[in-house]
């Protein structure tokens, strides 16, 4: 399958994320997007069987509706510090207590991306976890507070967001920088065309 038989399949992005969608943009796909209505409960304490979990919900949450020919992706993110999960904060007092945290320390960020494709004679699908090692500098409590108080971290994992201010904390990464974002593309495409080539094998 070529590359544009690839960008010809319609992609629905079943989050409503819009660095997931900027993300895939990024590397020339326009995605649908139809975020799913699964309600994203954390269910376990391992942080990748966590986001392969919600990310596979999504993804057949949206796949019970869409149409035959199209390519479903799900996907979640969590942070883990010391084993403990650090989704997104539901106030600015949880971002302060996240971002004190991950100050001054190394943590992880874990995505789970689903891609279902539904075929005319059946779906087929990959479910996985990136991982990336992210330090952040020791923070003053007035840096904490003056970043928890804004509206930056409030819809982000572990409360913050790589791409936007709090850059200026970040010591370095190890792993994929667009994980941290919120969603490993070039995982995702290396996922999609295998996934493809196996969908085009099963017809020959």
């Amino acid at each position: 399958m070529t590359v544009t038989d690839m960008k010809n399949i319609t992609l629905i992005l079943a989050s409503g994320s819009p660095r997931r969608r900027e993300l895939l943009c990024q590397i020339g796909i326009e995605p649908l997007v139809k975020p799913s209505r699964i309600e994203e409960r954390i269910t376990s304490a391992v942080p990748e069987e966590v986001v392969m979990d919600l990310s596979a919900r999504k993804a057949e949450d949206v796949a019970d509706w869409a149409p035959a020919g199209t390519l479903i992706l799900g996907a979640d993110t969590v942070v883990a510090v010391e084993g403990q999960i650090l989704g997104k904060p539901e106030s600015h007092e949880e971002a302060k207590r996240m971002i004190r945290l991950i100050q001054g320390r190394s943590h992880q960020v874990y995505t789970g991306v689903t891609l279902i494709y539904k075929g005319q004679e059946g779906s087929r699908g990959v479910t996985f976890a990136e991982k990336t090692e992210v330090i952040v500098y020791p923070m003053t409590d007035d840096e904490i507070q003056d970043y928890a108080q804004a509206e930056e971290p409030m819809d982000k994992a572990g409360a913050y967001g790589i791409q936007g201010r709090f850059a200026a904390y970040i010591q370095g990464i190890c792993g994929d920088y667009n994980n941290v974002v919120g969603l490993p593309v070039g995982r995702v495409w290396q996922e999609w065309k295998r996934l493809m080539e196996e969908e085009e094998e099963s017809h020959d």
